[in-house]
């Protein structure tokens, strides 16, 4: 595990993206026309199909105004074209352009100006000589533009066009892109269907030293695929990520001096990175060539060997407790994690030596002393824990108020956005009190725009605002989505990034034939899959989930490849279930993504800690809470630590907070009960025979409404009392049955209050009132209009029976 220190070293030096400098610093030689006679280059602009040329009158003004400016570019002594062009300056702007300006000549200044800049742009689409990616920021034709459709290749750009409508770009992403294309054609001199991958990193290296207005480069690499050759990578992103970076390329990021101890840490890295994932590994290169060398390097440039004397140690020690940046002390666990890790290094090359001879000449004692370690590490974890503990108890209160607040807010911009779209554009509306009129972007109105579906934006008519309400609806139902699936799962972030379609399974019962849905959890932390049981809350969110992507994507989910951000690897295109929209592909939201959404969920829900500052969740608080609600529910803990994936059931307990004495002793006593009924210790791994009684628990909960949800293992505490009890799961399917429950109870009641049975009356109340609250529970998650029976298809396979789950 890499925690925020290491992490923060790490950030601080290893880049995410290659920049390809290499690439934007290549000259630029000349062309096939680079010793053309003037007479020539001539004929070639005069037969241009483009343009003024067609007419008589500015075809011989363009003519004109090229032929001064090749004979300028001839005054200046260079070998061809594009030397002369490069020698004279015109690549660095068109200050030039004044000079050519003829004080003779009657017409205006700005005319023969406007005329010499067309002549200007004849000669590029001659291929006469190449600019530079720098000269387009003076020289912005729009036409210019145009004209390279028009000239070169034709056809290609047809097709990109067409694509770019298929995928439905914005105005803007479409004319970046195509602008970038443009752009490159004339500066390399070749066709759209001849641009190689580093004729694109070229153009991005460049813009990432400029920042020259929108890139466009990450949607012309999409658009270009399958009509230039751009190698084996579908998208830019996979092109200029580092990857995996090799162990010498991490460690070099630290800049060592000492090449002996440089040469020793590569390969002691090295030994132990075949053993851990990527993310650890890098913090493991965090720690000893960041933390610990570098730093003893930059302050002791006169310790050549790992042989460190004691001052040099305790120096260091010291500098390791405060952060850097002078901004306070560092954690303890950030310091007692960075020792261990300096004398594991040490022990580990003590050990090797004895075996591996190789290893001796660095063998020397550890800095860190055995009694500088011992017992802190468990200090800091109990610290660690009750800290954790705290964290749960204070935000467990506030759980409904924020999903009650995420689930709100989902609703309202659905039908906000439901309301926009059914009035026409220019047009004013009212919706929940409020004032609205339906405006279309500027860039949505220019001539040409082959854009079919604008942006849905709505005008504030009371203040005036421009709200883009289809993007406030889709942050709104993803935030509702990941933090319902996140609470009814207890999974990790980088689980809940990966759950796919596929993953839905059906578990079938042996005896009972029912079919219980199952969602599978791919290994991610520790490497095992496992399955979780699927409740009627968590498919109807799930349901939900998948109807919408089906919606957005012409009735399929999506197949999207996910990148992995700790491991640094892209993996296979899968029907992902947490993906959007964005502008021209669909991605899998980053884990700044997610913790964004969530953010804007609690600042909008207004929820506060004890000391009234605003309080923050993080996707594995509700980890943590799943694992608290779960275990004080009465679930045993070893079954939740299967659950949640965890091999050491300290680890679950970590993740389990109590609140009051009187439930320790609860809890304390269903455990003694637990045990009396079965002698072997509840710390251990369930047998395959409590997995099998887990599982025909299912079997004896079903019920005329539904099924019962009461923890395993727990006898009903309300007499089969069904209908008034908390824990009924109510069957989408048996609404009529309740609608029909509700109006005999109501005649019930009018003939117990005819007859004066006031006790009977009291108690038919009580069900009366369960009954309702059942069938509005039902429509509320069912989110339909009462009254309307609606069933999702989830295309779950079916585990047979004898397959095992």
């Amino acid at each position: 595990m890499t925690t925020s220190a290491a992490t923060s070293a790490r950030n601080r030096k290893e880049p995410t993206f290659k920049r390809h400098d290499d690439l934007a610093d290549a000259p630029v030689t000349g062309g096939d026309r680079d010793h053309t006679p003037i007479s020539e280059l001539l004929e070639l602009v005069s037969s241009l199909p483009v343009g003024p040329a067609r007419e008589h009158g500015k075809r011989s003004g363009s003519i004109a105004a090229a032929r001064t400016i090749l004979e300028w570019l001839r005054s200046h002594p260079a070998d061809g074209w594009q030397d002369r062009w490069v020698v004279s300056g015109a690549d660095e702007g068109l200050d030039w352009i004044d000079a050519l300006v003829d004080p003779a000549d009657p017409r205006a200044p700005v005319t023969q100006r406007d005329e010499l800049l067309n002549g200007l742009g004849r000669l590029l689409l001659c291929r006469v000589f190449f600019p530079s990616f720098g000269f387009f920021t003076g020289f912005n034709s729009h036409s210019l533009f145009r004209h390279v459709r028009a000239v070169f290749r034709p056809d290609l750009f047809d097709k990109i066009e067409q694509r770019a409508d298929a995928l439905g770009v914005s105005a803007r992403g479409r004319t970046l892109s195509i602008r970038a294309i443009s752009k490159i054609v004339l500066h390399t001199g070749r066709d759209p269907g001849q641009l190689t991958a580093e004729d694109l990193l070229a153009y991005r290296s460049w813009h990432m030293r400029t920042r020259d207005g929108g890139n466009g480069v990450p949607l012309a690499w999409t658009l270009l695929q399958g009509i230039a050759d751009l190698g084996e990578h579908a998208t830019l992103d996979d092109v200029v990520r580092h990857g995996q970076r090799p162990t010498h390329e991490l460690v070099a990021l630290y800049d060592i001096q000492n090449r002996d101890v440089r040469d020793v840490l590569i390969r002691y890295l090295q030994e132990r990175r075949l053993s851990m994932d990527f993310s650890s590994f890098t913090g493991l290169v965090a720690r000893l060539a960041g933390l610990f060398w570098s730093d003893i390097e930059q302050h002791h440039p006169e310790v050549t060997t790992l042989h460190l004397p004691e001052e040099v140690a305790t120096a260091w020690k010291q500098r390791l407790r405060t952060v850097r940046s002078g901004t306070g002390e560092r954690s303890d666990g950030d310091y007692i994690v960075t020792l261990m890790t300096v004398r594991a290094f040490y022990r580990d090359l003590q050990e090797w030596a004895m075996h591996d001879p190789s290893w001796a000449r660095w063998s020397y004692p550890s800095p860190i002393r055995k009694s500088e370690t011992a017992g802190q590490a468990s200090k800091v974890k109990q610290r660690t824990v009750a800290s954790t503990h705290q964290r749960i108890r204070e935000r467990m209160p506030h759980l409904p108020a924020l999903v009650d607040s995420a689930e709100r807010h989902k609703n309202e911009q659905a039908a906000l956005l439901a309301a926009t779209r059914a009035t026409p554009i220019g047009s004013t509306f009212e919706h929940a009190g409020r004032g609205y009129r339906r405006t279309m972007p500027k860039s949505y109105t220019k001539p040409g725009y082959r854009h079919e579906c604008p942006p849905d934006q709505v005008e504030d008519l009371a203040t005036g605002e421009l709200v883009e309400i289809g993007k406030q609806e889709h942050e709104a139902f993803w935030s509702w989505a990941i933090i319902e699936t996140l609470r009814h799962t207890g999974v990790r972030i980088e689980e809940l990034q990966e759950i796919t379609h596929l993953g839905l399974v059906s578990y079938k019962l042996p005896k009972t034939g029912e079919l219980v849905p199952m969602l599978q959890i791919v290994p991610s932390k520790i490497n095992e899959e496992r399955l979780l049981l699927v409740g009627p809350e968590l498919a109807s969110v799930l349901a939900t989930i998948i109807t919408r992507l089906r919606t957005e994507n012409n009735g399929h989910v999506p197949l999207t490849a996910r990148y992995d951000e700790h491991e640094r690897i892209t993996g296979l295109p899968l029907p992902h279930l947490f993906q959007h929209r964005l502008s021209w592909h669909w991605k899998v939201p980053s884990a700044n993504t997610i913790q964004h959404w969530l953010n804007e969920t609690l600042q909008r829900a207004g929820l506060t800690d004890t000391a009234g500052q605003p309080l923050r969740f993080t996707p594995h608080d509700f980890r943590r809470l799943w694992a608290t609600e779960a275990v004080t529910s009465g679930l045993p803990i070893h079954i939740a630590a299967r659950l949640m994936g965890h091999k050491n059931l300290n680890t679950t307990q970590t993740y389990v907070a109590v609140f009051d004495e009187e439930l320790v002793r609860s809890y304390r006593a269903f455990l003694d009960t637990r045990r009396a009924l079965r002698p072997s210790s509840e710390y251990r791994e369930p047998t395959d025979q409590e997995w099998h009684d887990f599982q025909q628990h299912f079997e004896l909960r079903k019920l005329e409404l539904g099924t019962c949800g009461r923890p395993y293992g727990s006898p009903c505490k309300h007499e089969h009392a069904c209908l008034r009890c908390p824990s009924l799961r109510v069957d989408p399917r048996a609404r009529t049955r309740i609608v029909e429950i509700i109006a005999n109870l109501r005649d019930r009641i009018t003939e117990a209050r005819v007859n004066g049975w006031t006790g009977e009356v009291e108690g038919l109340t009580v069900s009366l009132n369960a009954a309702a609250a059942k069938l509005v529970g039902l429509d509320r998650m069912n989110e339909r209009p009462s009254g309307t029976t609606r069933l999702t298809e989830l295309g779950m396979p079916v585990i047979q029976e004898g397959t095992g789950a």
